[in-house]
């Protein structure tokens, strides 16, 4: 019988990456303290509850990042912190005070207890790709040494640039707290996460994976040159690297490459359901892949397991299951090529991609 481990911390617990992790984490053996925002959901609450071992080794606590303090006694006595929960409005009026503050702030605060609990061994938090490669030109390929350019993100302010800068400031301020205070700290870098969720609504990063089939063109720009990672493999790479005695520094986490050519080719063939444009407007028929190097995750000795159309499958199945999306574009319009769905299934739909928070991680933008 597998020893029992922990106990650890993992931020965000209801959400797309938050909730997986948890799951991982329970089947490896651990004993886990999920934090959320609203103990009191119990819609949001029941895809945790209802993971294997969550009856004896999971408990839920309430915390949030806007409040200074909350997570110190869910903190007190971990030895291990996963960071993964994130303020996400990609539409919100006041983005400096509803997502920027509250992201670098949550941060710091976290780091705060965990200095103040004395028995935290490593804390791991779930940046994101967002920090590397949003700069006005693209280099061919990317490493941990790059970061993001925010003052171009904030001139331009592009589709998700509040997410970008968030996340940039945040992964900055959190080094410089670590390195002042001699903490281990690890950041994880993921790309575009993509797979099935045990969540039960419509994660951000679906919203942009899952573009090209609901028509939603404001993230064509994110996808136009992509990277991703199966968000099962995201996981087990936060698992991995919490007790690797030589890990350190900045992981990026991302098993592919491809552009908006490769991702409509691939769902085109596939699924002949959905209306998938043949020529995507404004999109060179020459773009080139933009490539995230994983290879200091990968020297480690970790291995991704999925392929990229293992990642969209059960993606698409998960949200058809879900009602997310409709099982097929019945009543695509001929004339603009979208997806229109209808009921419960545009309720759903428009709430997801009108940018309702969530304290989830979507890789990238």
């Amino acid at each position: 019988m597998e020893m029992e481990k922990g106990p650890v911390v993992a931020t965000g617990a209801g959400g797309y990456i938050g909730s997986w992790l948890v799951m991982k984490l329970l089947r490896a053996g651990y004993t886990v303290r999920a934090t959320v925002r609203d103990p009191a959901n119990t819609k949001k609450l029941k895809p945790l509850l209802d993971i294997p071992g969550a009856g004896s080794r999971l408990t839920i606590w309430k915390a949030d990042l806007n409040d200074e303090g909350s997570f110190d006694d869910v903190i007190d006595g971990c030895t291990g912190v996963f960071h993964v929960a994130t303020p996400m409005d990609f539409e919100s009026k006041d983005p400096e005070n509803e997502v920027i503050k509250p992201t670098v702030d949550g941060m710091l605060s976290i780091l705060k207890s965990c200095k103040r609990a004395g028995t935290v061994r490593r804390v791991i938090y779930t940046s994101s790709a967002g920090t590397v490669n949003v700069e006005e030109r693209q280099k061919p390929e990317y490493d941990e040494n790059s970061w993001s350019d925010i003052e171009f993100c904030r001139r331009v302010k592009m589709t998700g640039w509040m997410y970008f800068v968030s996340k940039s400031l945040a992964e900055r301020a959190a080094w410089d707290f670590a390195r002042e205070n001699s903490m281990d700290l690890i950041t994880i870098i993921p790309t575009l996460v993509v797979g099935p969720f045990i969540t039960s609504t419509m994660p951000p990063s679906m919203i942009t994976a899952l573009s090209l089939i609901t028509g939603n063109e404001a993230h064509y720009s994110i996808i136009k040159q992509v990277q991703l990672v199966h968000l099962d493999d995201l996981c087990e790479a936060h698992v991995f690297l919490l007790d690797h005695p030589k890990a350190n520094g900045r992981y990026i986490c991302s098993s592919h490459d491809a552009t908006i050519h490769d991702l409509a080719g691939m769902i085109r063939r596939k699924y002949h359901q959905y209306h998938i444009p043949q020529k995507i407007e404004g999109m060179d028929d020459e773009i080139q892949t933009v490539r995230f190097s994983s290879k200091k995750l990968l020297e480690f000795g970790f291995e991704y397991k999925y392929t990229m159309e293992e990642m969209f499958d059960e993606a698409i199945k998960s949200c058809v299951e879900k009602k997310l999306i409709p099982p097929q574009a019945v009543e695509a319009l001929a004339e603009n090529g979208k997806l229109e769905v209808t009921g419960e299934q545009v309720d759903v739909a428009k709430a997801a991609m009108n940018g309702e928070k969530e304290e989830v991680h979507i890789a990238s933008r």
